[in-house]
């Protein structure tokens, strides 16, 4: 039996390795399931999803004719789950010429921090002079 790219195709769990299940078609032909493909949610250990002897249905990703190898994946047959809603983007204040939030460079601000400074102390000079 011939099995074609894009088929759908059900199969049995036969073995489970850290990297993907194997699946036979049928008795002759076995594909291999990697564990990026076994579910839309990442899967930390196949073995919560699958077990040995399970039934399950698979497509068919790559066949490659020299070797026999046969690329198949669980999560291409079921649907894609409803993408999370991100929360709404605040918006930026506005950028105003007066506004002194934003980027300044190193000596902008140098400056308007001696200006605080020589008003402060002037503030306080005057209350010692009362």
């Amino acid at each position: 039996m011939k099995y074609e790219v894009g088929s759908t195709v059900e199969g049995k769990v036969t073995g489970i390795k850290p990297f993907g299940a194997f699946v036979a078609l049928d008795d002759q032909h076995q594909g291999l399931v990697h564990i990026s493909e076994v579910s839309h949610d990442y899967v930390k250990d196949i073995n919560d999803h699958l077990s040995v002897g399970d039934t399950v249905e698979v497509k068919v990703m790559n066949v490659e004719e020299d070797s026999g190898k046969i690329s198949l994946s669980i999560r291409k047959t079921q649907a894609a789950p409803e993408p999370k809603q991100q929360r709404p983007r605040r918006k930026r204040p506005a950028q105003n010429d007066n506004n002194t939030q934003g980027f300044n460079t190193l000596e902008d601000k140098l400056k308007s921090w001696l200006k605080e400074s020589n008003d402060r102390q002037a503030q306080l000079n005057k209350r010692l002079k009362k």
